[in-house]
């Protein structure tokens, strides 16, 4: 890790050169300037850098640049905005609050100026001591930002402001020349018709027109915009909300891609400890494009200044990037590019490919993080074995690795899936799987897809089937952990589909399965069954018994819940219910029931989502109903380290039609990094396949998790 620059403001003879210089240079990257939390050490300015506007990479260990304790007054410091200046200078404004501290009550900013985007000079601006008589008694100065005035030619700071009572008022003042202090009174810049609190100003000039972005703090809590033709006129407000979620949101940052029409808008997801980003072309109209956004660090408030070339990799060669993540992705879509592999100390590179690759003419495509190269580019062959390439440093020096490419089936899909459901179905002549949409923080994604497969190893995105937002009126959050059946109702085909929303389970139906699914309405579970303490309402499985020809519900967190459910498969006699939570202590969640020479297998997920030790276990019982039997051995998978593998859980079973053959699929970490992103590898997963065996008296053998996966069957 980098030391700190402790910001002792370091007079570089190149200084002014390396600004020149950079300003006649078009942007081709991305600086992202944020902080990490609430906590000691974590108000403090961090920087990440992008090629692509979408994926970031943090510098300095994602630890701070800079010492907030050396540039601040009380200690911390929140809410960095970055302008370049017209001369190409740098100018940062940062709030000044310690929260451990202080609360949420401050009267400071904290200004600063820099050259090169490494060395800052700084200067802290108290409203209390400059303004004493008009802003005396404020109890918050918030989120400063900074736009230049070109009617005025000075540069114009605003930031919200609230005093005794009343609310949070957004105001603008103009800076000093040297951009050390406030010149002017600051004067009220946008007023809310209802005088409400507005905090977390953000300012972008689009044709002629000033799109003041905002929080409406404390009602509603969500992002409005307000528009005028002049920087600091008439800001008129429109009324509908712009963030894309229903979520509380704050810290809205919005900047332009570079040669695009499209603008990002970003937020903090402060409550659910997420970030969203959404794209416009109009400013009036946002949609989600999470799934394009990678980064490794959770930000706080921040924003995003286009940088060029050399600033970025002056940035790298000052804090530090991970060699390890110098590679974020690949172009090619028959690469997996979540799973590629670089060990620096063998100087070797794995890449996994997906069954339809051609090794003898793959484009690798590598996706680079800002400052790397790497030769030869374009097709290679790669079917006899790695082949050699060299990758360019920032630092201008280089290194030789070796590539291999070869065909893995796990993952089975490509992309963060997790809590994998599967059926064969009679009315397509294959399978269909079911998992929860994957990679979004804190489990927080609202839809679910589906994909359809002829052979267990090459699937196929069928698209959306179900999204909380749009297709279900009693819960917009937390769509996890479905389940699925085929049944034959009136001669067709109809497929029930239960899943979790807003710790409930719902059922919604449809005439094929790959949807479109129609919502019942209302939640099937939302209620805790007699007897059941603590856990949540989560991880449906439904089963059809071969034996009686009825079929059965079942579901919990910290609990196993079942019950018989009604023909029309959409309720159920909550006087059958009955709990079956297993008695060894190991039971957490997500239950599979399935039915093989006479014995009925209950699998459940032992441990947290979030442990490397998610694993799972089972039982036999007699009837579905059970009560279950737990076997002396009976756990059925779990992490393998030798080869990366952590977190094997959350599973279905498939039989292939039939035959006796069987299989199991779950989800795992991400590989290989997941293991090393803490709690985020809970919502960073991918669905994998295995073969599922059993001995001569029925028992489960244990599943070796594998690299490879199953062949096509």
């Amino acid at each position: 890790m980098k030391n700190l620059f402790n910001l002792l403001y370091l007079v570089l003879g190149l200084g002014l050169t390396m600004s020149c210089a950079s300003q006649n240079q078009a942007p081709e990257a991305y600086l992202f300037a944020y902080f990490t939390g609430n906590g000691p050490g974590q108000e403090a300015v961090h920087f990440a850098v992008s090629k692509d506007g979408f994926d970031y990479r943090a510098l300095n260990d994602n630890q701070p640049v800079i010492s907030a304790d050396s540039i601040s007054k009380r200690g911390g410091v929140r809410d960095p905005h970055i302008l370049r200046g017209e001369d190409g200078t740098f100018l940062m404004v940062l709030t000044d609050l310690y929260v451990p501290e202080d609360g949420w009550t401050n009267q400071g900013m904290v200004f600063l100026t820099s050259d090169d985007l490494v060395h800052w000079k700084h200067s802290t601006v108290f409203i209390p001591e400059l303004f004493p008589e008009k802003f005396g008694d404020v109890s918050r100065v918030w989120a400063p930002q900074t736009i230049y005035d070109p009617a005025a030619g000075k540069y114009m700071v605003y930031f919200s402001m609230k005093q005794g009572d009343e609310p949070d008022i957004i105001y603008y003042a103009y800076a000093n020349a040297d951009f050390t202090s406030l010149e002017s009174e600051p004067k009220q810049l946008f007023f809310h018709p209802e005088n409400k609190s507005c905090i977390d100003g953000d300012i972008v000039e689009k044709d002629g027109m000033y799109h003041l972005f905002f929080k409406t703090e404390g009602h509603g809590n969500g992002i409005k915009k307000a528009v005028a033709d002049q920087l600091t006129g008439q800001y008129k407000m429109q009324e509908e909300y712009l963030q894309q979620t229903k979520e509380a949101v704050e810290g809205s940052g919005i900047f332009k891609l570079i040669d695009s029409d499209k603008y990002i808008l970003m937020y903090d997801v402060y409550i659910k400890g997420g970030y969203q980003f959404t794209e416009s072309t109009d400013l009036e109209h946002f949609e989600v494009i999470d799934d394009q956004v990678k980064m490794n660090f959770h930000p706080r408030h921040g924003s995003v200044l286009p940088i060029t070339l050399e600033e970025a990799k002056r940035l790298e060669n000052a804090f530090g990037l991970d060699e390890q993540n110098w590679i974020t992705g690949t172009n090619e879509e028959l690469v997996y590019g979540n799973n590629v592999l670089v060990d620096q100390e063998k100087s070797t590179i794995y890449l996994p490919v997906k069954n339809e690759a051609d090794l003898a003419v793959l484009d690798p495509g590598f996706d680079l993080m800002v400052g790397y190269a790497i030769a030869p580019s374009g097709v290679q062959d790669f079917s006899n074995g790695p082949v050699s390439y060299t990758l360019s440093k920032p630092d201008g020096s280089s290194q030789e690795f070796q590539v291999l490419a070869e065909k893995d089936n796990n993952p089975a899909l490509k992309g963060y899936y997790a809590d994998p459901e599967i059926i064969y179905s009679n009315k397509t002549g294959k399978f269909h799987l079911y998992p929860t949409s994957d990679g979004f923080d804190s489990w927080s994604g609202t839809y679910f897809k589906s994909f359809s497969s002829a052979d267990l190893a090459d699937w196929q995105d069928d698209g959306i089937i179900l999204d909380l937002h749009k297709d279900v009126d009693w819960a917009n959050r937390n769509a996890w952990a479905p389940c699925a059946i085929e049944k034959k109702v009136d001669g067709e085909y109809k497929y029930f589909y239960y899943f979790t929303a807003a710790q409930k389970i719902g059922v919604a139906v449809a005439d094929h399965p790959a949807g479109p699914f129609k919502d019942t309405g209302k939640a099937l579970v939302d209620f805790k069954p007699e007897g059941a303490r603590g856990g949540q309402e989560i991880d449906p499985d439904v089963f059809h018994d071969p034996v009686s020809g009825k079929d059965f519900f079942y579901w919990g967190n910290g609990y196993l819940a079942a019950v018989p459910l009604n023909k029309d498969m959409v309720s159920f006699d909550k006087n059958k219910i009955k709990l079956l939570t297993p008695e060894d202590g190991t039971f957490r969640e997500g239950t599979e029931i399935f039915f093989r020479n006479g014995k009925y297998y209950f699998l459940w997920s032992e441990n947290d989502t979030r442990s490397e030790d998610y694993r799972v276990r089972y039982a036999f019982a007699d009837s579905p109903m059970g009560p279950l039997t737990i076997p002396e051995d009976n756990m059925v998978i779990a992490k393998a380290p030798e080869k990366g593998i952590y977190g094997t859980g959350h599973n279905s079973v498939i039989q292939v039609p039939g035959k006796d053959e069987w299989y199991i699929v779950y989800h795992r970490f991400t590989r290989p990094h997941g293991i090393a992103m803490g709690r985020a590898a809970g919502f960073h997963r991918e669905v994998c396949i295995d073969r599922l065996t059993f001995d001569e008296d029925g028992n489960i053998n244990r599943v070796e998790p594998t690299v490879e996966g199953i062949e096509r069957i």
